[in-house]
């Protein structure tokens, strides 16, 4: 059986998690002469009740994606992919990656980094990790 993924979604935040799993994709997305979609979402929800004090944190938090989104199209430029699709969101992390996200790009494949959550934390809210394998229609690697 042979099967190749065309279009790959990695959720990028800047973690070093995340950044694992941006080097794990690059070596999937030229195996498999893929389509890499890089995805940030930018967490609204962290930043809504202190925008009250600080007009300029949704703007800051915007600049941050950019400028994550380039940084990492430059590093897989420089490895060798060439379809390169470039995605910032506004939301949960857990809901837009795989429910609209990889939907919207018929992704075949979404690749994360695991998260650092104690215990505690993964019980009161679950992890990004978690909710996308849960509720992802494709398959999903969760990189350590």
């Amino acid at each position: 059986m042979d099967f190749e993924y065309r279009d790959i979604v990695v959720a990028v935040d800047g973690s070093d998690a995340s950044e694992v799993a941006f080097k794990k994709s690059l070596d999937i997305v030229k195996r498999n002469n893929s389509r890499l979609i890089l995805a940030h979402v930018v967490d609204s929800r962290t930043f809504a009740t202190a925008e009250a004090y600080d007009r300029t944190l949704a703007e800051r938090a915007e600049d941050y994606a950019k400028e994550l989104i380039d940084g990492y199209m430059e590093k897989a430029k420089a490895a060798g992919v060439s379809d390169i699709v470039r995605c910032i969101e506004y939301g949960s992390p857990k809901v837009k990656i795989a429910k609209e996200i990889a939907p919207s790009f018929n992704a075949d494949l979404i690749i994360c980094g695991a998260t650092g959550m104690s215990t505690v934390e993964r019980f009161f809210i679950g992890s990004v990790s978690e909710n996308i394998t849960r509720y992802a229609k494709c398959d999903v690697l969760v990189v350590r």
